[in-house]
């Protein structure tokens, strides 16, 4: 039997990520995470009554830390260095990818601890989209995207970068490049 020991929020989140990510949402459990830490499943349960609580608030705290990472950022500049910056700045934190597809995968329930994760999510989740447009805007108002173009498929063709799967072991720098350069300039020729 695993012992009883103490934990940080940090800590428990962080063995929560490695295992949803690893494994999914429908494969993750209080025993598997319980195992991982160390620690008995009681001293989970301790703080949280179920999976979905645990991962809800998981996700309030992944969304929070990566709005906070984005909002230290140094968005001077043109158009283009913004664009650049966002793209580094989504393949550093390339795992926001799945954790926003595990959002989707919790199933509604009415607790309050549950609805209070949700609604924070969403909050964030909207707060997220509202940084990133600003940026397309001022692409626009430099008039280099096209202003008849829908913001959420701009954002939506970014973001999906990070899910293109590189089957063929490209550098990650050389592979990043060539994202920044298709996004940016197209991948035709000018001839």
């Amino acid at each position: 039997m695993a012992r009883e020991r103490k934990f940080t929020n940090p800590e428990l989140f962080k063995a929560t990520k490695l295992l949803l990510i690893g494994d999914g949402y429908d494969s993750f459990t209080f025993s598997k995470l319980a195992s991982m830490m160390e620690v008995s499943r009681g001293s989970i349960y301790k703080y949280y009554e179920n999976k979905d609580e645990l991962i809800s608030a998981f996700l309030v705290y992944e969304m929070n830390r990566f709005l906070q990472d984005f909002n230290e950022l140094d968005k001077s500049g043109d158009f283009k260095t913004q664009l650049f910056l966002v793209i580094d700045f989504i393949f550093s934190h390339s795992e926001i990818h799945q954790i926003l597809e595990i959002i989707n995968q919790i199933p509604k329930k009415s607790n309050n601890p549950y609805l209070s994760n949700q609604t924070r999510l969403k909050t964030y989740y909207v707060e997220m989209y509202k940084q990133f447009q600003i940026i397309i805007e001022q692409g626009k108002k430099e008039k280099v995207i096209k202003n008849h173009l829908s913001n959420a498929i701009i954002l939506g063709m970014i973001f999906q970068t990070i899910a293109i799967p590189n089957h063929f072991g490209i550098p990650q720098d050389q592979w990043i490049a060539s994202i920044k350069e298709i996004l940016s300039e197209g991948m035709f020729t000018k001839d």
